[in-house]
């Protein structure tokens, strides 16, 4: 449903702002649209009615956390083979295949984990569309780059997603916007998975 124009007093654009921030709003998520009237009142609503509006707060983005546990006793083995989170592991598999094992990217990614055909060899993976091969070598894959980048998530994260040349070449997250949107889901998958164990 339209939320009406309403006028706010400074005090209260600044609870609004702050409540928005802090992930509460409704379950539709909108974003919400201001403008200033000729008497320097503040005009907000989620539908414009007119080209005097601009964006005052853009609504984040809403992820969608699975409650499966279909994969989780493969995701368990090949935490424990390679010293990897469960959690994380699983927040990779959300964020990258939404637990979809016949998952194909745009790019040729395959599986739940999204394996590169040129890493099939190097991680002795014959069927990416197996659930159980393809955890276990995302999960090999990813304590590589953990190993790598001396236990630190986020460039772990990037260059599971861009590649390690790219985070090598960067030193941090790459100014790959894909990339950056990547780690910040995973970490808001893993804290979520987290709160579940």
């Amino acid at each position: 449903a339209a939320i009406p124009p309403v006028t706010l007093s400074a005090l209260a654009i600044l609870a609004l702002a702050a409540l928005l921030a802090a992930g509460w709003a409704a379950p539709a998520l909108a974003d919400i649209y201001m403008y200033r009237d000729s008497k320097g009142v503040m005009h907000f609503t989620n539908t414009p009615t007119s080209p005097q509006y601009r964006v005052f707060i853009r609504s984040a983005p809403a992820y969608r956390f699975r409650s499966t546990t279909r994969y989780d006793d493969l995701i368990d083995d090949a935490a424990r083979r390679h010293g990897v989170d469960f959690s994380l592991l699983k927040a990779v598999i959300q964020a990258e295949s939404g637990f979809d094992h016949r998952a194909v990217s745009r790019k040729g990614a395959q599986g739940l984990m999204q394996i590169m055909p040129e890493n099939f060899e190097f991680l002795n993976l014959q069927d990416p569309f197996d659930p159980a091969q393809n955890i276990m070598a995302g999960a090999q894959y990813l304590r590589l780059l953990i190993n790598r980048y001396n236990g630190q998530l986020v460039l772990s994260l990037a260059a599971y997603n861009a590649g390690p040349t790219a985070v090598d070449r960067y030193r941090q997250i790459p100014p790959i916007p894909e990339t950056q949107d990547y780690v910040e889901k995973v970490l808001r998958f893993y804290r979520h998975y987290q709160s579940q164990n």
